[in-house]
């Protein structure tokens, strides 16, 4: 079972970088009116929240770059920003990296009881590490849906 997590984790991530691979360092920066962030934050976003909720749980250092939390945490949002974000070219080899990095850390560990569960932003609760890394998969999901509503704005605005 854990290797199919692992893959279907990969899968997820796969199409997150094709997609991040496909989009323009300029449209990346478009918010479109009735959004509060672009695709950049989104990407972005989409890693800090797999490190924070699979890593630092543990008790972990998280492996993305100390800045993501600035940048990219819940709440924050370009208009905010005060420090440069990273190309989608870093955001992409990010992303691409932390699959390696969270399965070698994981790997064995899924059934891990946290010390003290986690209640998410949505009022969901994990016990274990297995159910916070299932959760990183739905996240990722929404965010790329945002991504995909995001560049159809800024389609239908360019024509």
């Amino acid at each position: 079972m854990e290797e199919m997590i692992f893959r279907y984790m990969d899968t997820i991530r796969d199409h997150t970088v094709n997609t991040i691979n496909e989009m323009t360092e300029e449209k990346a920066d478009v918010i479109p009116p009735g959004f509060n962030n672009n695709i950049r934050w989104n990407f972005g976003h989409i890693a800090f929240i797999q490190d924070r909720v699979t890593l630092k749980l543990l008790g972990e250092e998280m492996g993305v770059p100390k800045i993501y939390k600035l940048l990219f945490a819940p709440g924050t949002k370009p208009a905010n920003w005060q420090f440069p974000a990273p190309s989608l070219e870093e955001l992409s080899q990010e992303l691409t990296n932390q699959k390696s990095r969270i399965r070698d850390f994981l790997t064995g560990r899924l059934d891990e009881k946290l010390e003290t569960p986690f209640t998410n932003g949505i009022g969901l609760t994990f016990y274990t590490i297995g159910e916070c890394l299932l959760f990183t998969f739905y996240h990722e999901a929404l965010h790329m849906e945002s991504i995909k509503r995001i560049n159809l704005a800024i389609n239908q605005d360019n024509n």
